[in-house]
């Protein structure tokens, strides 16, 4: 099995068996051992994995890491573990102190849920204040697995990680400039933008105009890249429809032997949005649609008894949202325009929590 499969079922556990976790030596049975194991090493071989470490400086408190991974002898990476309700941010002071007494070149703080991933980029042996890459298993990105396959057993290499890891800690440091100067502009960077189309001098009354001009202009650059992503996969996924040879009429449960209506455009405009927002806590494939004469159903597994949403677009100029609350009631909601989904976001993830739950 691919690691990125391995990942997302170790995921899918997660998010089944973490209310039923209550220690943080179960956090390491059911979570951060199968973890070790997808990365290559046998948890159950004491010269691959060595629990309990001994990583006191002083050699006076006994301080002792969770566990540490060797190779040839020799220690490569050292795991701090915590119960999954743990915030790390709040246990890194200790993992520096472990990573200092060991010849370990990188250090994993982790709750079974989050794994942050820690070497020496700015001094030598001290381990650095953040992390240069974080997995979050309740939120799985394809690159951050990519990165984490570097640590499997058959492909460790110090010098390909560190590589790495260089650049994925500037490339951190400048998305949180992007981010901050996107949400918050400063003087400087509105005044090179405006520098571009203005040839007058920049007042501060100037520069309070172009101040939110800039933030209203990069806000629009940012909905029409996520427009035009969105009408690319309602055009692929169309296309696709377009290409299957449909032998009889699709028929809805619901419905026994009607015909179901045209789907349309803005029918999967919807599906996509929706599924957009429930992909954070379930895997895309999962998320089905069937469509009936008065609606249009997002379902989980393609199962009726598992239903998200419906949605009420036959008529454009009314549009509407139905959320379905847990005893299989519609709650139904006005929408002025689809954009309008994400208001409703916390709400559709609360319904697939409970699926979630449940399985």
């Amino acid at each position: 099995m691919d690691i990125k499969d391995s990942i997302n079922q170790l995921s899918d556990r997660v998010l089944r068996l973490k209310e039923k976790i209550s220690t943080e030596e179960a956090t390491k049975n059911a979570f951060i051992m199968p973890f070790i194991q997808i990365l290559g090493y046998d948890v159950f071989n004491p010269i691959e994995v060595v629990p309990e470490m001994d990583c006191d400086l002083t050699k006076k408190k006994g301080e002792k890491i969770d566990y540490a991974i060797f190779k040839d002898n020799e220690p490569i990476m050292l795991i701090e573990c915590k119960h999954w309700k743990q915030e790390l941010t709040l246990h890194d002071n200790q993992l520096q102190k472990y990573f200092v007494a060991s010849k370990a070149k990188f250090g994993v703080l982790t709750n079974g849920i989050k794994y942050r991933f820690y070497t020496d980029l700015t001094k030598s042996n001290i381990m650095d204040d953040v992390p240069f890459l974080e997995l979050d298993l309740e939120n799985l990105r394809d690159n951050q697995i990519e990165e984490v396959k570097k640590f499997h057993k058959s492909y460790f290499n110090i010098e390909t990680i560190l590589s790495s890891a260089n650049e994925l800690k500037y490339t951190s440091e400048l998305k949180t400039i992007v981010h901050r100067e996107f949400t918050t502009p400063s003087p400087e960077f509105v005044k090179l933008i405006a520098k571009q189309v203005y040839d007058g001098i920049l007042t501060q009354k100037m520069l309070d105009q172009f101040t939110e001009l800039t933030k209203k202009s990069i806000s629009t650059y940012i909905n029409d890249i996520f427009s035009d992503r969105l009408k690319i996969a309602i055009k692929n996924s169309e296309n696709q429809q377009a290409a299957k040879v449909i032998e009889e009429p699709v028929i809805d449960k619901q419905f026994d032997g009607v015909s179901k209506t045209d789907t349309t455009k803005i029918e999967i405009e919807g599906y996509y949005v929706v599924k957009s927002i429930i992909r954070n806590k379930i895997k895309a494939d999962r998320i089905t649609y069937r469509d009936a004469q008065t609606y249009f159903a997002i379902l989980i597994d393609d199962n009726n008894r598992k239903p998200v949403c419906r949605l009420y677009f036959n008529n454009e100029e009314n549009l509407q949202i139905a959320l379905i609350d847990e005893n299989k009631k519609e709650i139904k909601t006005k929408l002025s325009e689809i954009d309008d989904i994400f208001s409703l976001s916390q709400q559709l993830l609360n319904i697939v929590d409970k699926y979630v739950e449940i399985e």
